[in-house]
């Protein structure tokens, strides 16, 4: 089975022949540009990425957004891509490749992938979290993906953790994400020291800079409040990070001694664990859904 897969993020946008099996071809990358294309210029170019992959048997389709999952539409999308709210993706994909297609959300099919062919394999009940410009969430429970009414179960960065606290992209105030992202430590960093540092230039230099060092610690007290929230809530058997940041063994370290320490005593036997796929989760989770689907 020849299956186009597509991992559309804000940025750009991956692609690769994959056989649903967790092997991934043809990789390719390209910018999504949506800023100035818009939702219809990532349709026209996921249309072009879909005709350099021909012939194919399936399309799997990862995408930020909240996706319906029942018709393949995008529910919303925020500015990120702007326009592509209400987008019908898969009747647009099937109108010119009349095979089956699978649609969904960008964390939901990194946990699929994940839970497939990387750190949830084997594992029945898992969290995964995948911390960025925000923070993505999705609840892998009873061997299945959680995906709720809409579809958009899983919107863990949207937990509140400061009642009336920071605005968040979202609109609401106090989110998780507002204070656990790694947009939110460069900022932090930026307020406490007067520089604009990406997360890899922070670890780099916090040795020998306190002040880096106190806002780095203060930002991972965030991280650990929020995973203390949920892993009390979903009692899984272990928590999937994912993110470039969390490459950093310091900080994985200091996190799970963190965590372990303020959880109550039933939930400190779970598992956490680092992503084991990198960058192609969503591609091979997208693959994956789309091997299954009727």
């Amino acid at each position: 089975m020849r299956i186009a897969a597509i991992d559309i993020g804000g940025t750009a946008i991956k692609f690769g022949a994959a056989d649903g099996c967790g092997n991934v071809a043809e990789l390719g990358e390209c910018p999504t540009e949506a800023k100035r294309d818009g939702g219809q210029g990532v349709v026209r170019k996921v249309l072009d990425i879909l005709s350099s992959l021909a012939p194919f048997d399936r399309v799997g389709i990862s995408t930020g957004g909240v996706v319906n999952a029942a018709d393949g539409s995008i529910f919303y999308a925020n500015e990120n891509i702007p326009g592509y709210t209400g987008t019908q993706l898969r009747t647009l994909v099937q109108e010119q490749y009349p095979v089956p297609v699978a649609v969904l959300n960008d964390v939901h099919a990194a946990a699929l992938g994940e839970a497939q062919f990387g750190a949830g394999r084997g594992v029945s009940d898992f969290l995964c979290l995948t911390y960025g410009t925000g923070v993505g969430g999705a609840v892998f429970a009873h061997g299945g993906l959680v995906t709720g009414k809409h579809g958009a179960s899983g919107h863990l960065g949207h937990i509140i953790i400061h009642d009336g606290g920071k605005l968040c992209g979202c609109g609401g105030h106090g989110c998780y994400e507002a204070y656990a992202s790694v947009t939110a430590l460069c900022a932090l960093v930026q307020e406490r020291v007067g520089e604009t540092l990406d997360g890899r230039q922070i670890f780099a230099r916090m040795d020998g800079e306190p002040e880096l060092a106190h806002a780095v610690s203060d930002w991972t007290d965030e991280v650990v409040t929020g995973l203390v929230s949920l892993i009390q809530a979903f009692d899984p058997e272990r928590v999937i990070l994912g993110g470039g940041i969390f490459n950093e063994s310091r900080l994985m370290e200091d996190l799970l001694i963190r965590l372990r320490g303020r959880v109550m005593p039933l939930f400190r036997d779970i598992q956490v664990v680092r992503a084991a796929l990198g960058n192609r989760a969503g591609l091979l989770g997208a693959a994956y859904a789309a091997s299954i689907v009727k």
